[in-house]
């Protein structure tokens, strides 16, 4: 999945109260994070959307656009965020895939269930995935490490020939690989 462009999908999410159409045209030009969670109305999923929440401007500041996607209906994303104090605070789209195109586009469709494996893909703005990052269902994410992901991710496509090393923030030291180093780290 990594280096390979999104696929053309359309959807209607629900964002600041209203339902909206999007489609894969909506990402291009900008960064994004597709957040795929399995279902509404559950227990892990609410913590890491209010997380992802929290840094949400942030990552508008950075040209982040974030795309929640569950296989649930745009309708249930609205019922969701109107009755969680959660969800609530929840400001970027809900993507309702009933379908599970976009899922099964991206490659996290559990097959016999129609929902969402708990995957998050960053992308550039030329469409293409950078990072992807797939846990087991009882394993919540961290939108702190998504933050360090983008900045390296935005940092190295700004920086040809430098790449991050582990652990790298924002600020420290990258690396320039040459046959300098092989050998020397």
């Amino acid at each position: 999945m990594i280096n390979t462009q999104i696929k053309p999908f359309n959807a209607t999410a629900f964002k600041n109260g209203e339902f909206v159409e999007i489609s894969e045209k909506d990402v291009l030009g900008k960064w994004a994070v597709f957040f795929f969670y399995p279902a509404d109305f559950t227990f892990v999923c609410p913590t890491e959307l209010g997380d992802l929440a929290d840094h949400y401007a942030d990552l508008q500041a950075r040209g982040v656009e974030v795309f929640s996607v569950s296989t649930d209906t745009h309708f249930t994303h609205k019922a969701w965020h109107d009755s969680s104090e959660t969800i609530g605070k929840i400001n970027y789209y809900m993507v309702g895939d009933q379908t599970g195109n976009i899922t099964n586009n991206f490659g996290v469709m559990r097959e016999g269930q129609g929902l969402a494996d708990r995957a998050t893909f960053l992308i550039d703005p030329e469409g293409t995935i950078q990072a992807m990052e797939i846990t087991a269902e009882g394993i919540g994410r961290d939108a702190e490490d998504l933050m360090r992901k983008v900045k390296a991710a935005q940092y190295v496509a700004a920086h040809p020939g430098e790449v991050c090393p582990a652990k790298w923030k924002e600020g420290e030291a990258t690396l320039a690989p040459s046959l300098d180093l092989v050998g020397k780290i």
